[in-house]
């Protein structure tokens, strides 16, 4: 019998995105992804919110809702070269100020410059975090080893376009395949290329082969096959979790559903 994890649906493909800074060009950017149902991943900072350039406190609820707000550092200094107390005040304090604007737990975090070393990311988990972007790419579409540091596809400036069209077209279901864009939405303004983003949208969105998902249901999702029960002899397995993990079992698809024991193979 052979058994492989799928991404909800069934799916054997992901698509996630990841924009930092919460600038007021996010709008547009979201704008985008939601005509497209594209969904992204938002980095804030708490204390930031106030500049003018950014979304206000006000905006958040509204413009985010059916993305993710995650942490950014409350202030966005270089935290590797910061003390552990300045460290820890950063971004425990960013989570419970997002978290009384948005009303969930804040579990995400992209690190500010890039900046993390083996401290930081010993101490996240300890603060509430599940997983923290780096800025490094990988060129390729696998699920990362370490959630603390999570490399993206690629940002969006650096083959794009190249990296999307050979995305939508794997095919091979023995592999699970995930693509991860980041950056900041400012810089389309910067460099007068918001068609850039437009065209990969439309090129990726509304397809019934990718899961579009945010970078906290992907950790939630691949968390809860972790705790997924077989049985030794691979007969059946139970899912103790409340939500769905589905399965590939010999080219079958199957959604175990939260609570529920399914059975492989009868005697």
């Amino acid at each position: 019998m052979q058994i492989y994890l799928c991404f909800p649906g069934g799916k054997h493909k992901a698509l996630t995105m990841s924009y930092d800074d919460g600038k007021y060009q996010d709008r547009k950017l979201i704008e985008i992804f939601n005509k497209y149902g594209i969904k992204g991943t938002f980095h804030l900072n708490s204390d930031l919110l106030t500049n003018p350039e950014r979304i206000s406190k006000d905006e958040i609820n509204s413009l985010y809702q059916g993305h993710e707000v995650s942490a950014h550092t409350c202030t966005h200094p270089t935290i590797a070269r910061c003390p552990k107390e300045q460290i820890v005040q950063e971004l425990y304090n960013d989570r419970v100020k997002l978290e009384r604007i948005v009303g969930y737990p804040v579990r995400g975090l992209s690190y500010p410059n890039g900046s993390h070393n083996k401290q930081i990311r010993d101490i996240l988990p300890s603060l509430g975090y599940e997983y923290a972007r780096t800025v490094e790419e990988t060129k390729d579409f696998g699920i990362p080893e370490d959630f603390f540091q999570w490399k993206a596809t690629c940002h969006h400036n650096r083959d794009l376009m190249n990296l999307g069209e050979k995305f939508i077209n794997l095919f091979k279901k023995q592999y699970l395949y995930l693509m991860y864009v980041w950056g900041h939405s400012y810089e389309f303004d910067n460099d007068d290329n918001w068609d850039l983003i437009e065209n990969f949208c439309k090129m990726v969105g509304n397809r019934d082969d990718i899961w579009y998902a945010t970078n906290i249901e992907i950790v939630d999702y691949l968390k809860s096959y972790e705790l997924l029960r077989f049985s030794a002899s691979m007969d059946f397995v139970i899912n103790p979790m409340a939500n769905s993990v589905w399965l590939s079992v010999d080219g079958q698809i199957l959604e175990i559903k939260g609570g529920s024991r399914v059975v492989f193979t009868e005697d």
